[in-house]
């Protein structure tokens, strides 16, 4: 009787020490030892089966660097530009075709002016291409490609005699107009200038223009189109030079 209740005593006791060993790991750690073991196994099979996940919590992001890494070879002037045109573009083509008309006016100065560099009337053709010319290009462009999308070769004529009929005549007349109100010229003396310059302007840009149109209509994305335009204009004003200032930059329109 006496062992027995000894042999109770001694294992209430183990008992007893054991918990108070579990208890005392608990208030430390927070879990008992089959549950750290158990948290621990799942880390290990967490960090083979989600890497990505893993690493975020180390803080790397090796996704995020590879795509800035291949990105990267894609920034540049020309990847901003095309972004710009994508997020500004009537902004960023008025821009573009005023740098443009600035550079053509001082090429056509330095061939063709002897007198000393005029650097008002550059900043008119700059005006003009950023404020009348970029937008309305814009307009233009887009409203003839939605309201003839295909580019098949009777949509490109289409597009072609629109361009030639109505948007050249139209542009060219309001470009001498400017031109002529910031000279300080009335009414009747800009009538007299369009008379005299626009029907022998737009002669000689059909000797020329109907050829680019082709091109640019059939080829040319709609967005780069404007672009495409006066990269033609910069570098046909070599061969299309006029002593008179309205018929030179008339030809670049």
């Amino acid at each position: 009787m006496g062992s027995s209740s000894g042999n109770t005593l001694k294992s209430l006791s183990n008992r007893c020490l054991l918990r108070l060993s579990s208890d005392t790991h608990s208030l430390f750690h927070g879990k008992t030892f089959n549950e750290a073991s158990l948290t621990t196994q799942r880390r290990g099979v967490y960090s083979f089966s989600s890497p990505n996940k893993l690493a975020s919590c180390k803080g790397s992001h090796p996704l995020r660097s590879f795509s800035t890494s291949s990105s990267s070879s894609k920034v540049g002037f020309l990847g901003w530009y095309l972004a710009k045109l994508e997020s500004n573009p009537i902004i960023t083509k008025s821009v573009t075709t005023s740098l443009i008309f600035a550079a053509a006016d001082f090429t056509s100065q330095m061939i063709t002016s002897a007198s000393s560099y005029d650097s008002i009337r550059t900043l008119r053709m700059a005006g003009y291409g950023l404020l009348l010319l970029g937008p309305s290009q814009h307009l233009w462009f887009n409203l003839l490609s939605k309201a003839l999308p295909k580019r098949d070769m009777l949509t490109t004529f289409k597009k072609m005699f629109l361009g030639q009929a109505v948007f050249g005549p139209l542009v060219t007349t309001v470009f001498f107009s400017y031109n002529a109100a910031l000279q300080g010229e009335n009414a009747e003396e800009i009538a007299a200038r369009l008379k005299r310059d626009l029907l022998p302007t737009l002669i000689s840009g059909a000797m020329f223009w109907p050829t680019c149109d082709f091109v640019m209509y059939k080829f040319v994305p709609v967005h780069l189109q404007f672009l495409f335009l006066h990269m033609d204009n910069l570098f046909d004003v070599h061969g299309k030079l006029k002593q008179s200032e309205h018929r030179v930059v008339g030809l670049l329109t």
